[in-house]
């Protein structure tokens, strides 16, 4: 009963800690196919009346489904944008701050995408002048929108619950419109064998669209995306320029994705399972 619980975040007050148990309840639970409530209740230390409640929150957003007696997996889906923000928190923070050190000094134009790493990304730009900032992402948007520094600029597009991204026509024709420096992108996964990849199709085609009209597209995505691909095709790795992720990311998946032309900079964040020495690499 240890595995999940060294992988899973540690867990931290209020609001955030329930979002790390609850990542941690799907996590278990994924990986045993289903868990009784007495091992939940052990597993986690909190009482059953608390682990009901998360099931219940879980089951209501199609994460796993509830039984008489604890709690069965489904097929793999995505973890809502509320929920993620809490995973890997310190690593997303760092990689965010590592992503917007690679845009050039002066005047530029930024696309960010949607996602918790890259709506970091665009926190720690949002003190800089002379940016102009494409986005398809309603949580980045509401968070720099208003900054006097900044142009920001909103694609149109439908609602993605999940993720709280603009997407389909109406944000493709946004991204089609406007010439970008650099594209921030953050992925579900990213590996040398199925390039950059996300959860849903639509959200995808998006991205692609975003990636295709820069001239340079950076892929944050921390160390438990590096080496999966899911359902959806994004980019390969040929269109891809830099990699941002942390030191607890496979070493060799993270060489044979160099050695796809991509520059994979690496920032160390301690107490992660598997981090290693921290590299940032040029090539």
């Amino acid at each position: 009963m240890t595995h999940f619980l060294e992988s899973a975040p540690s867990l931290q007050s209020g609001s955030s800690k329930r979002s790390s148990r609850k990542i941690a309840i799907i996590t278990a639970v994924r990986e045993r196919r289903s868990m009784g409530l007495d091992d939940l209740v052990r597993a986690f230390g909190v009482s059953p009346a608390t682990i009901r409640r998360d099931l219940a929150d879980l089951e209501d957003q199609g994460l796993l489904a509830r039984t008489h007696g604890g709690a069965r997996t489904l097929p793999a889906s995505e973890v809502p944008v509320g929920l993620r923000d809490a995973q890997y928190r310190e690593a997303k923070t760092r990689i965010a701050r590592c992503a917007a050190t690679l845009l050039p000094e002066g005047p530029c134009v930024v696309a960010i995408g949607g996602g918790t790493t890259a709506a970091g990304v665009a926190r720690a730009l949002m003190f800089r002048n002379d940016l102009t900032v494409v986005t398809n992402s309603v949580t980045t948007a509401s968070e720099i929108g208003g900054r006097p520094n900044l142009t920001v600029v909103v694609t149109g597009g439908v609602v993605r619950g999940h993720s709280l991204e603009l997407v389909g026509a109406l944000a493709e024709s946004t991204f089609n419109a406007v010439t970008v420096g650099t594209a921030i992108l953050g992925m579900d996964g990213v590996s040398a064998a199925g390039g950059a990849t996300t959860h849903d199709g639509t959200e995808a085609r998006t991205n692609s669209v975003m990636a295709r009209r820069a001239q340079r597209v950076v892929v944050v995505a921390d160390s438990s995306k590096i080496g999966r691909v899911t359902t959806a095709w994004v980019a390969g790795l040929d269109d891809v320029d830099d990699l941002v992720t942390d030191d607890a990311a496979d070493p060799d998946e993270l060489d044979r994705i160099r050695r796809h032309g991509v520059r994979v900079h690496t920032v160390a964040v301690p107490g992660l399972p598997g981090a290693a020495v921290a590299v940032r690499s040029p090539h």
